[in-house]
């Protein structure tokens, strides 16, 4: 199977009859979503998108793609939080960390996650005299971080090309009829494609939202929705053998008994930006009432020198889920030394990948002994239909374990605090009797 759930290193913190004691809880998970009667079921169009996905469309953004290819040098990605974590997670776990160095042709660029003004610099620097396009994704049009990107390096776009020429090479992906970004693209004659109405953020990454940049950067979306539409075929059937709730099932095990923070790790530092997507998908989902796990994530080896000794042997509020990746996308042989001064031809004859197992493996047993429970999700490679695969059995865990912890995974109100103060502090119209609230708070 392409991904499987491993609980081999589990069972001295978790037993099999832990798994059954949860399991009705687990089936009235399954009951609500499938008949979408639990919190936040209007947002549940993710469930068949793999396989109920607008075909017109899908093709439209294979078309775009295709445009983007063979007449930019560049493609910049405005968007923030789910309008751009998916795309880039799946871009680098496919292509690679250092794809728009290694491969000719157009590179791709995300912006509009920060009000970092070095960092919309560094984006403008990288534009400026090459032909480049934006695809804006937001379904209002008015998120402040990804706004302010694009009003930026639309002028630049205009003032590089012209107006009219500038039109042809700006996509937007914004709500189906309404808001503010759709009004500017059809009064412009942008192509626009859909944020789906019934599609939170977090699980958009297999709609238009993350296909169009995941298709420009030449990444085949059919075998991506292939893998994504096997495994919902696989992961929403109601079964004690269900991975997908065996995992949410076993995270909420751990976490009633006290272990508060999970650690998604992976031995492959292309699936960095997984990491990232997982966070928002579970912190964002789970993290409500004074509720929920924190999600954290390693890069191993790496963080074991620096994260190692805390794993090992600091608090025990933690467990680690494993993201094992059994064949890299490259392998390297290692050949002897003359000389040996490193000591390492005992690790001669051999693939690095070999090398990479026994220290997953020594971790492993290691973290075992010093008290930490280990979660394994065993991957067969990092390719379009395996990360397909991995993302939608990740979305079925989610809003399961989200309904085993009593919330509504699909939700999302504590995000809007930030924007009310950010707003009242600017002096945004309609905020004033907040803002000297605020102001005296600061003093």
């Amino acid at each position: 199977m392409s991904v499987s759930f491993n609980t081999r290193h589990l069972s001295p913190f978790v037993k099999e009859d832990e798994f059954a004691a949860i399991y009705p809880q687990v089936a009235a998970a399954h009951q609500m979503l499938e008949s979408k009667t639990g919190p936040g079921n209007d947002f549940l169009g993710w469930m068949y998108l793999p396989r109920d996905y607008d075909k017109e469309e899908f093709a439209r953004i294979q078309a775009a793609a295709q445009q983007i290819r063979s007449d930019s040098d560049v493609l910049v990605v405005a968007g923030i939080g789910g309008s751009y974590l998916g795309a880039r997670a799946v871009v680098e776990a496919v292509k690679g960390v250092y794809h728009n160095e290694l491969e000719p042709g157009l590179k791709i660029y995300f912006c509009g996650n920060s009000i970092s003004p070095t960092a919309l610099n560094d984006i403008i620097a990288l534009c400026k005299g090459k032909r480049f396009s934006i695809n804006v994704i937001s379904k209002s049009g008015t998120t402040t971080e990804t706004s302010l990107a694009f009003r930026v390096l639309r002028k630049l776009l205009e003032d590089q090309v012209g107006t009219e020429e500038a039109n042809k090479r700006i996509y937007a992906t914004t709500d189906r009829a309404r808001g503010t970004l759709k009004q500017l693209a059809d009064s412009q004659g942008w192509p626009t494609f859909v944020v789906p109405d019934d599609v939170g953020g977090r699980y958009s990454v297999l709609s238009a939202v993350g296909l169009l940049p995941i298709a420009a950067a030449g990444i085949d979306i059919a075998e991506l929705m292939q893998g994504a539409a096997d495994a919902m075929d696989r992961f929403s059937q109601l079964s004690p053998d269900n991975d997908a709730y065996k995992y949410a099932a076993a995270r909420n095990i751990l976490s009633r008994k006290g272990k508060q923070i999970e650690i998604l790790e992976c031995y492959e530092p292309n699936f960095a930006l997984m990491n990232e997507w997982y966070k928002q998908l579970f912190g964002e989902s789970e993290g409500k009432d004074n509720k929920g796990l924190f999600p954290a994530s390693c890069i191993f080896s790496t963080d074991l020198h620096s994260m190692g000794q805390f794993i090992q042997e600091g608090t025990r509020n933690m467990f680690e889920t494993i993201v094992n990746v059994k064949t890299p996308a490259r392998d390297l042989y290692i050949e002897e030394l003359e000389g040996n001064f490193d000591g390492l031809n005992f690790l001669a004859g051999q693939n690095m990948s070999v090398v990479n197992r026994k220290a997953m493996e020594g971790t492993i047993l290691a973290h075992t002994d010093g008290g930490v429970p280990q979660l394994l999700i065993d991957v067969d490679d990092l390719s379009a239909y395996n990360v397909g695969y991995l993302i939608y059995f990740f979305w079925r865990a989610c809003a399961c374990s989200g309904y085993l912890l009593g919330v509504n995974p699909f939700n999302q109100p504590g995000v809007e605090s930030y924007k009310k103060n950010m707003f009242a502090l600017l002096g945004k119209p309609g905020y004033e009797s907040l803002t000297a609230e605020l102001e005296a708070k600061l003093k």
